[in-house]
């Protein structure tokens, strides 16, 4: 039964997250100390993040609920934080800080609880508050959704009657609408990345913004508002039926906050659709998040994803990063009269079950009954993150398989290069895809050029069909090549099963993965994975195809499948004239040219 629905439930939630934090806060004022492990900053910023990040869902309960205790602790500490003249002050800020992305937290919170928390404090408790806040305008800031940070520093500035920079709130404005796309989709400062920032972060403060702006700049909130209801039609395909959320690119770790735009959009009062199916994908997104081993024995949130896990990790996943999670109880500062408490959650609407979305440089596709989502995604990468081909440029994600990072690349098994093709000179040091050279996202294919070598050229074309997806690498080498085309990873028991001469099968309680060599591959190999690299299980063995190719141009073509436990694989018909390529299935028929050249 789904405890998510109603105000009472999810207040009763976000106690059970916050709670454990409370012999924490006893500690040391303003900061948290949850664990040992290190960041690209420093082990104070880590203290202050950990307390700062819980006000994401502490700043709407506050706004319904006297917890005298939470509210005077936090009163205590950023009083005590923002005091230059304190032991326990934050520090300084300086540019790229980490403090500054904290800033944000601490502002929304202020815009939903003025009188509870702003009123409360003296004129020099204020003024120091402020005087910290403010920094953050003369400071460099990486281009991407930290403008926002910015942004809401000035907004809860305003509104607190302190001074504020309007220019610097346009002028930010001004970068945020060049990462804009169409349908509402924008990239997060770079357009290699179409991840959840878009939705957690850039539509997330736009709709607190359009919240408390809309009086004051209406004609900005109203483009927010139309951005957001396109952004809602497509985004809802990130998700599939049973609540769970694609996994795909970086702060993975931040979990629930995978649907927290949704809870934006009920916030600013946005029907992008309607709010019955907003209720649904948030109940779900929550009931399913509840069911995984997110917390540690103590009660608090980990770094991790389905399981703990610093294998994935980014730099600047901190023991109190995940609690940006809270994001998604922005819901508790809506009004109890508001519609979206009385409506019914409905089901999972999906209008197309295969879309070809290149705005959002994506391929959506469901099975019948929506309990398991696919994503092909083309020119998608990270700069200066870890595993950005694990996390940006497979050739397909997978909400019931996951997909796994590398612990090394020198054996294949280490790598758990699931869902991609590995390529190796000399059977080590394994090189996956990674961003494409070219790429092209078509009503019925999906088209990668890379290369992995300056000497190796590869046209990856990769068709999604019902069950299952073919691929088709076309590969021109100056050197001997192993290529490995790894298909999904499964939970692994204890033991492997045994292959055919071009195919194997895995199957697993979750479901059944399955590699076949229709052309160009020698043999059918399973092999057990290095533990804790896939984020859903920790555990997993991976069927791939293993070919052998000389110098010269090759052509690789297989069939890879991922399947329910109630679901068998429609096997496509493959055919090969010329430099034609046939893929028949049922009624479809889709043709692939081929002949491997130099690609551009």
């Amino acid at each position: 039964m789904n405890q998510y629905l109603t105000k009472n439930d999810l207040q009763k939630t976000l106690m059970s997250i916050v709670n454990p934090l409370r012999p924490f806060y006893k500690q040391e004022v303003g900061k948290l100390h949850l664990g040992s492990h290190g960041t690209v900053y420093s082990e104070d910023t880590r203290g202050v993040e950990a307390f700062l990040r819980p006000l994401w869902g502490l700043g709407p309960y506050f706004t319904s609920e006297d917890d005298e205790e939470l509210l005077e602790t936090y009163i205590q500490g950023v009083t005590a934080g923002t005091n230059p003249e304190s032991d326990f002050y934050w520090g300084d800020v300086t540019d790229y800080d980490q403090l500054i992305v904290e800033m944000a937290s601490l502002s929304t919170t202020l815009l939903l609880n003025k009188e509870k928390i702003w009123e409360r404090l003296t004129d020099t408790e204020q003024t120091h508050l402020a005087n910290w806040l403010i920094q953050v305008n003369e400071h460099e800031i990486p281009r991407n959704n930290w403008y926002f940070f910015r942004i809401l520093v000035n907004v809860a500035l305003k509104k607190c009657g302190r001074p504020f920079s309007q220019k610097q709130i346009d002028s930010d404005f001004d970068v945020i609408n060049q990462f804009y796309c169409e349908n509402g989709w924008y990239f997060d400062g770079e357009e290699t990345q179409f991840d959840y920032y878009i939705s957690f972060a850039i539509h997330y403060y736009s709709l607190v913004y359009a919240r408390f702006m809309a009086e004051e700049d209406p004609e900005r909130v109203k483009v927010i508002k139309e951005r957001a209801t396109k952004f809602a039609q497509t985004f809802k395909y990130w998700f599939d039926s049973t609540g769970e959320a694609l996994p795909f690119g970086r702060s993975l770790t931040y979990r629930f906050a995978q649907v927290s735009f949704f809870s934006a959009l009920v916030f600013a009062d946005v029907e992008a659709i309607p709010w019955g199916e907003i209720k649904g994908l948030i109940s779900r997104h929550l009931d399913n998040w509840q069911k995984k081993e997110i917390f540690s024995t103590d009660g608090l949130l980990t770094v991790g994803y389905h399981y703990q896990n610093l294998v994935f990790a980014e730099g600047y996943n901190a023991p109190g990063s995940p609690y940006w999670a809270l994001k998604t109880f922005l819901l508790l500062a809506v009004p109890d009269e508001h519609p979206y408490w009385s409506a019914e959650a409905l089901p999972l609407t999906i209008e197309k079950r295969t879309l070809a979305l290149p705005e959002s440089k994506n391929f959506y596709q469901y099975n019948q009954d929506l309990t398991h989502l696919q994503a092909f995604p083309a020119g998608q990468f990270v700069m200066y993150q870890n595993h950005p081909q694990a996390k940006y440029s497979k050739f397909v994600y997978s909400t019931k398989f996951g997909f796994s990072v590398p612990k090394t690349d020198y054996w294949y098994y280490e790598g758990n290069y699931d869902s991609t093709l590995a390529l190796a000179k000399d059977g080590h040091y394994f090189r996956p895809k990674d961003l494409d050279t070219a790429y092209s996202i078509l009503e019925d294919r999906i088209i990668h050029e890379w290369q992995p070598w300056n000497d190796v050229f590869v046209k990856s074309t990769i068709i999604p069909l019902e069950t299952c997806h073919v691929r088709i690498h076309e590969i021109e080498t100056k050197e001997e090549l192993a290529a490995y085309d790894g298909g999904f990873s499964v939970p692994f028991h204890g033991k492997l099963p045994e292959a055919d001469a071009n195919k194997i099968v895995a199957s697993s309680e979750i479901g059944t993965s399955s590699v076949e060599g229709v052309y160009g591959y020698q043999t059918a190999e399973i092999v057990r994975t290095e533990p804790n690299t896939n984020l859903f299980y920790k555990r997993t063995m991976l069927p791939y195809l293993k070919a052998v190719i000389k110098p010269g141009t090759h052509l690789l073509i297989s069939i890879v499948s991922g399947v329910m436990p109630n679901e068998s694989i429609d096997k496509p018909v493959i055919e090969q004239q010329g430099e034609r390529i046939y893929v028949k299935q049922q009624e479809k028929m889709i043709e692939i040219n081929v002949g491997c050249r130099r690609m551009k």
